[in-house]
């Protein structure tokens, strides 16, 4: 365990997001070539933002959706694209920024308002469905359930996140990821068990009246994330 807080952790990710990884992270997110490692990670997150959009209604006209760690809004736009109102912030304001230029003009029905800052801000409002796709992966368990419980509080359907399952392949791929210059590091992961984190969203009062949904894993190449739902009872 890193023993680093929530706002501690959340400083380190802006830093490394802002100042070291937005050039690889645009690159990652486009078609251009990278390395085999990084393709490897390319096609993962493509796999697991497929699976979340699945996870959401089709149409999702006139409801308000949250895009916690937004990055460059592959996920956002294809939400706006069904109809909702995006709200897709990041810690990052370049990454915001990049997202932003990468919108298309037409979305349809649906819009998105783009904002830097802290996903747990209760500023942001209410929405109906809240998705954290690798979000909340640098985050030790107890912070993240923390988190989940305080974007549930002013969610009315479903919150989707992902994680780091604890498993031998992921350690095995941390080790190999520290082979990497210091300067090309993101800040740790924080990998848990998943019966670890169910029975911590169990015993969590402010998710009293939420109860898991569908977990499903997605692992490919050098890209491991398990993902659960949270739904509303």
């Amino acid at each position: 365990m890193s023993g680093f807080t929530y706002y501690e952790r959340r400083g380190q990710l802006k830093t490394y997001f802002d100042r070291t990884a937005v050039d690889a992270w645009a690159r990652l997110t486009t078609d251009a070539p990278v390395s085999g490692i990084r393709a490897t990670v390319r096609a993962g997150r493509d796999r697991m933002r497929a699976t979340l959009l699945d996870w959401l209604p089709q149409d999702l006209q006139g409801q308000r959706v949250l895009d916690a760690g937004a990055g460059t809004g592959a996920l956002a736009i294809e939400a706006a694209r069904r109809g909702a109102h995006v709200v897709a912030i990041d810690l990052s304001p370049r990454l915001i920024e990049l997202a932003r230029e990468r919108t298309p003009s037409d979305l349809g029905r649906g819009s998105i308002e783009f904002r830097s800052g802290d996903m747990l801000d209760p500023n942001l409002g209410a929405f109906d469905h809240v998705v954290c796709m690798d979000s909340l992966v640098h985050y030790q368990a107890a912070d993240t359930v923390g988190a989940l419980s305080r974007l549930a509080g002013r969610t009315r359907n479903s919150v989707l996140f992902t994680f780091a399952p604890r498993t031998p392949a992921l350690t095995v791929m941390h080790a190999i990821g520290r082979a990497f210059p210091r300067s090309d590091r993101a800040p740790a992961i924080e990998p848990v068990a998943p019966h670890l984190l169910t029975n911590l969203i169990g015993t969590e009062a402010r998710l009293s009246r939420w109860s898991v949904g569908r977990s499903s894993r997605v692992s490919h190449g050098f890209y491991m994330s398990h993902a659960m739902e949270l739904v509303r009872e």
